[in-house]
């Protein structure tokens, strides 16, 4: 396979609307075979999410974490990672019909993730742009972490939400959050440390890769 488009991703991302046409003709038959095969019957049932694919797969190329690979075949199986967590994301929003997103705390994406290689110590950057940096690595590590793992740190880290509020969205009881969340931030530690040395294979576990 070539390389998926590094111009129509950075171009996608500036709102040129042309670039994002491209990469979605090119990818979005794929992906989609992959979500109506992957995706559960009730989370199919659920609103029908899966008619709701193209609109998702935009939305990811469009404000999604900014990576760029040398691999067709890792581009789209990263793309239908986070596809699939925002058809979640909208399915639970749906069930609860009261997510109140003005608790929701932005997640920075101006940096540009290079996944082909670890990634370089620069000496001195700027303080702002490191920090860019690190919130880009850690929302794409975020991504890549089990639906139940990602939830739970979601809901805590990026909406404000307190123990007992995830516990009631997600139908578990306070301490059993406690403990999903404890469990889940060495995991994301874990595929932090794997982009962050080029080995974004191994963070996908047994997710389906193109051909």
């Amino acid at each position: 396979m070539t390389d998926p488009g590094a111009d129509d991703v950075l171009a996608a991302h500036r709102g040129d609307v042309a670039a994002l046409q491209r990469l979605v003709t090119a990818h979005l038959p794929w992906i989609e075979a992959q979500v109506r095969a992957r995706l559960s019957a009730a989370a199919r049932r659920d609103g029908e999410t899966v008619d709701f694919v193209q609109e998702a797969l935009v939305e990811v190329l469009r404000d999604g974490p900014r990576f760029l690979i040398d691999s067709t075949a890792g581009f789209r199986a990263l793309l239908l990672r986070i596809v699939e967590n925002n058809l979640r994301d909208r399915a639970r929003a749906r069930q609860r019909q009261c997510r109140d997103v003005r608790r929701e705390r932005e997640l920075p994406c101006d940096s540009v993730l290079m996944l082909d290689a670890p990634a370089r110590s620069v000496t001195g950057p700027p303080a702002q742009a490191e920090r860019q940096e690190r919130a880009a690595w850690l929302r794409l590590a975020l991504e890549l972490l089990e639906p139940e793992d990602r939830e739970v740190i979601r809901l805590r880290e990026w909406e404000g939400q307190t123990f007992g509020e995830i516990g009631a969205a997600v139908g578990l009881g306070e301490e059993a959050v406690r403990k999903r969340y404890a469990r889940a931030l060495p995991r994301l530690a874990q595929k932090l440390e794997l982009l962050r040395r080029g080995q974004w294979r191994q963070t996908l576990g047994d997710g389906p890769v193109a051909d």
